[in-house]
């Protein structure tokens, strides 16, 4: 452990964890003030002062006060050593400075569940986030995504959750490679309980992180809120499929508001699970289809995607005066004469007819006389000739 985060102020973080809800902005700004063991020591004071901690109604400070007296950060720390997890706190080494961005909505700390190094896989991550109700198409693209960027280096955060969530984590875990699953509850806890299983893969393999110590259970606004970390951590989000009311929406603004970059899969135009990601992608989101043009967006000087083309076709061989010589024939059905020909390609009679028999050998023209024509193959080609689509 670093030297610079005592034991006091870890035991503090992690009552803390248990006290202040995750994104909690005045809970943040008392720990920025005060420290973690003072912040501690004022809501467990047994004479406490209405001026102690500001900006919060007293409801809400006395709420804050009847956690901290249950809170029991021995029993947590220990609960989380035997689930083979630990509490990473600012000032430690695995901290994510990126994490910072939050301001007083940064966490108090995070339990971190499995053997890799938080903030090293966080330096090169991205999200990949989408709808729990996913559609074929969604899963099939997560997933793809997901084990492209594995493959590439790229370690893949998203929620755990079903859907897209899962999808990501499972294509990453397919091609071997690193993912972290940012959770609502506590670390020890499989949620969704149908997740068991991947979750025990991610604690093996990956990463398992969360605000909420040991045992604790999601709830609604947990979930939202475990969103900002999400975003946080990664050089970018990505969203595959998202209603219009998407909690992925929440994730993807959030890295907007970040500075991280925004990316966006489409999907059909009559899709209400697509109409979500259209919507950022209207705005300043970017377009992607693959983890290569994920990778160039977000990665390095070098991460480049290979150039978008159609397939090769036996006419992209031709040398530019063959092409026009071939363009110049009129339609299947129809044969011209080789003076037409090289008129209509700019040519002379010798150069056109030199090329119409190299194009004869080739299997694009045939020739009926002194009259040439297209074979019938050439003539179901694209771009076979003029105005060909």
């Amino acid at each position: 452990m670093n030297q610079r985060v005592t034991e006091g102020e870890r035991r503090a973080r992690a009552a803390l964890t248990r006290v202040v809800e995750p994104g909690d902005e005045h809970g943040g700004r008392w720990l920025r003030e005060l420290g973690a063991e003072e912040l501690l020591r004022r809501l467990t004071s047994a004479r406490y002062e209405a001026d102690a901690l500001t900006g919060a109604s007293e409801r809400r400070i006395h709420g804050f006060r009847l956690r901290a007296a249950r809170a029991e950060p021995d029993r947590d720390l220990a609960a989380a050593e035997a689930c083979g997890a630990r509490l990473v706190v600012p000032g430690d080494p695995e901290w994510p400075s990126q994490l910072d961005d939050l301001g007083d909505a940064r966490p108090v700390g995070l339990w971190v569940r499995g053997r890799p190094d938080l903030r090293r896989w966080a330096l090169r991550s991205v999200a990949v986030v989408g709808a729990r109700a996913c559609t074929p198409y969604g899963a099939h693209m997560a997933a793809t995504l997901a084990s492209g960027l594995a493959e590439r280096g790229w370690v893949v955060v998203s929620g755990a959750a079903f859907g897209v969530d899962g999808a990501a984590h499972r294509g990453a875990l397919a091609a071997a490679g690193a993912t972290v699953a940012v959770l609502a509850c506590g670390v020890d806890v499989a949620y969704p309980r149908g997740h068991a299983g991947l979750i025990g893969r991610i604690a093996e393999q990956g990463l398992l992180v969360g605000e909420l110590p040991p045992g604790a259970h999601p709830t609604p606004s947990r979930f939202i809120l475990r969103n900002r970390v999400i975003a946080a951590l990664t050089r970018g989000t990505v969203v595959v499929e998202a209603e219009y009311r998407s909690g992925s929406l929440v994730t993807a603004r959030a890295a907007q508001r970040l500075g991280r970059f925004t990316m966006g899969v489409p999907g059909p135009a009559t899709s209400g699970l697509s109409a979500g990601v259209h919507e950022l992608l209207r705005g300043e989101a970017e377009l992607v289809t693959d983890a290569a043009e994920v990778a160039e967006l977000i990665g390095d000087i070098g991460d480049l995607a290979p150039p978008r083309r159609g397939p090769v076709l036996p006419r992209d061989l031709l040398d530019p005066l063959s092409a026009r010589v071939l363009e110049a024939l009129p339609p299947r059905g129809r044969t011209a004469a080789g003076t037409d020909i090289a008129r209509d390609a700019g040519t002379t009679v010798d150069e056109a007819l030199g090329r119409l028999y190299e194009l004869h050998s080739l299997g694009f023209v045939e020739r009926h006389g002194q009259d040439w024509q297209l074979t019938a193959e050439a003539a179901r080609r694209p771009n076979a000739r003029r105005g060909g689509a």
